[in-house]
């Protein structure tokens, strides 16, 4: 598993973009990882599944709450992950309300996940990503939450707030 202090791996992973604009066209947009972190200090949630219960109910809710906060604490980005696909992750960020807040990530066969040491395999989902959050600098790991099976204590914006 990636530690504090560490440099995440790096992958491709995607998101949906909903407005075409220059360069960018409607539809999935794959990007390296450590490109797109490059320079910036950003707050990672990952988490089992999009338009699952406490993902849904209480994970991004915090996130798109906090978010004020956590800009004024200097973060530059907020990234949810989750290994669903691009389609899903634009879906459930229309859902959510998350644009032009959060950034939500399709890590669609769980490479990137994996590479952190944060998937494991769900009886009824298959691949997922444990339920965590991190501080990144630059692409390197500052702070590290993960949850305990099942719970909802650490990887929480309020927590974010904090640490950031």
């Amino acid at each position: 598993m990636i530690e504090s202090g560490q440099r995440v791996p790096d992958a491709k992973v995607q998101e949906y973009v909903q407005n075409e604009g220059p360069g960018c066209s409607i539809g999935p947009r794959t990007f390296q990882v450590l490109e797109e972190l490059r320079g910036k200090r950003v707050a990672v949630f990952g988490l089992p599944g999009a338009f699952t219960p406490t993902c849904s109910a209480k994970h991004v809710p915090g996130y798109l709450e906090k978010y004020d906060a956590l800009k004024g604490n200097g973060i530059d980005e907020i990234w949810c992950v989750s290994v669903n696909d691009a389609f899903v992750m634009g879906a459930w960020a229309l859902d959510q309300g998350t644009e032009g807040k959060i950034r939500m990530i399709a890590d669609g066969a769980g490479e990137w996940t994996r590479a952190l040491g944060l998937d494991f395999v769900s009886p009824t989902m298959g691949l997922r990503s444990q339920r965590y959050s991190m501080l990144l600098e630059d692409g390197v790991v500052k702070t590290l939450n993960v949850e305990r099976p099942g719970k909802f204590e650490v990887s929480d914006a309020a927590t974010m707030v904090k640490q950031a």
